[in-house]
């Protein structure tokens, strides 16, 4: 395997301490859900560490699996993640994940961050419970975050039933993505909130191949377009978003995601901590991205290190450890 030393994984997600039984059952839905896990999948801060150390990692923004427990669950997650930073501060950041199907119970948990486990920025999952990000009862939500600065990491929502024979998180989720954006894009969302960084999960998913057709017939007569946004508005907004590379480290992907984006918004993600990566899928995206012929060995490099800008707070803990 081609080594990395230093890198940041911004796309690492865990869980709180789990059951036998609540393994098999998760293990049960995701088999009826057409994925075909061989077994229940444990998350486990040490094993973690260890996979990061054999693959070069030097630290990971871990973030909850994007489901919709409630809020009191989401804050005990949040909780368990903002332990897991003081007990590992050189090692582990946290975005914490947010209710936002409920603006108070949003502006709660932000101030609970504050006040308890200062999140090194937060999750948002693009649907949750019928509510999507461009709901306008979000609005408070993204003024206050909007002048924080804070960075959002975007990630699919995962409990969607596949349409077909496929599992969601193989397929769906790329069209989720691409879905959610453009709703916000819409919406004048990046326009009124330029504060805020928004990192895309999965390479964006399918958003960087729609967004040539976005350009070129976004702003024609017949698309609702109520902010008048033009070709070039949207093509400008669009390459305000980072993109992660978790699962996505290959040339088809970078390709795509390097004609909507600044190449220095590309960032290293791993999708870990879920069933559908595991250390060897991770270590061939890594061996994909270094034998890439869309970025340079110099631009993987950095790449790979962009979380620390991202994320300067960690960046202290990290080198303070």
């Amino acid at each position: 395997m081609t080594a990395v030393d230093g890198w940041v994984d911004i796309h690492a997600h865990f869980t709180p301490p789990t059951t036998p039984e609540e393994r098999e059952a998760q293990w049960r839905g995701l088999q009826e859900a057409c994925f075909l896990a061989p077994e229940p999948y444990h998350w486990r801060p040490e094993a973690a560490l260890a996979v990061m150390d054999r693959l070069g990692i030097a630290m990971q923004m871990l973030s909850p699996v994007p489901l919709a427990p409630t809020a009191p669950e989401l804050r005990a997650w949040n909780d368990y993640g903002a332990q897991l930073v003081a007990e590992h501060p050189g090692r582990f950041g946290l975005l914490a994940g947010l209710p936002t199907d409920d603006t108070d119970e949003c502006l709660s948990e932000i101030r609970h961050g504050d006040a308890q486990t200062h999140p090194d920025g937060y999750l948002l999952t693009t649907y949750r419970n019928g509510v999507p990000l461009s709901d306008p009862r979000l609005a408070p939500v993204w003024d206050e975050l909007d002048q924080r600065q804070a960075v959002l990491f975007v990630h699919p929502t995962t409990d969607i039933a596949p349409l077909l024979s496929q599992p969601a998180a193989l397929v769906e989720v790329t069209f989720e993505t691409a879905r959610a954006i453009t709703d916000l894009l819409y919406t004048g969302f990046f326009h009124r909130y330029p504060n805020l960084k928004m990192v895309l999960a999965h390479c964006g998913g399918a958003l960087p191949a729609l967004s040539g057709r976005l350009g070129l017939l976004g702003a024609e007569p017949w698309v609702p377009n109520p902010g008048k946004m033009t070709s070039e508005d949207i093509r400008a907004d669009l390459a305000r978003l980072y993109l992660d590379t978790a699962a996505t480290g290959t040339d088809a992907s970078l390709a795509a995601a390097v004609t909507m984006v600044p190449r220095d918004h590309l960032v290293y993600g791993a999708d870990a901590g879920v069933p559908c990566s595991d250390e060897a899928s991770m270590a061939r995206n890594i061996e994909s991205l270094h034998a890439s012929s869309v970025l340079s060995p110099a631009e993987v490099d950095r790449l790979g290190r962009r979380g620390f800008d991202l994320f300067p707070a960690a960046a202290r803990r990290h080198r303070a450890a």
